[in-house]
């Protein structure tokens, strides 16, 4: 598979689109960055299944890459960041 592509598209182009959509409109402070952790993790999550793993690594626990591994704090960083933000005033 071109995992590049599906990187390209996903964390280049479709990330783009939607930040820009999202901060269009007036946001709470720190919203915006926790939509990027959240679309970023989980486009690199998804991307890491058409990649073929590192082959000094390989597939590590429960069938999931380094990468994915790696992606899973930053998509839960950024649902926390989100909450948080919506609980603060906009600004």
């Amino acid at each position: 598979h071109p995992s590049q592509l599906y990187q390209f598209a996903l964390e280049g182009v479709v990330l783009f689109g939607l930040l820009w959509w999202y901060s269009s409109k007036p946001r709470p402070i720190g919203a915006i960055s926790a939509v990027f952790l959240m679309v970023y993790g989980a486009g690199r999550f998804l991307v890491e299944f058409a990649r073929e793993p590192d082959s000094y690594l390989g597939l590590l626990s429960m069938g999931l890459s380094m990468g994915q591994w790696l992606s899973l704090p930053m998509v839960l960083l950024g649902i926390w960041m989100w909450f948080q933000a919506h609980r603060q005033k906009f600004s």
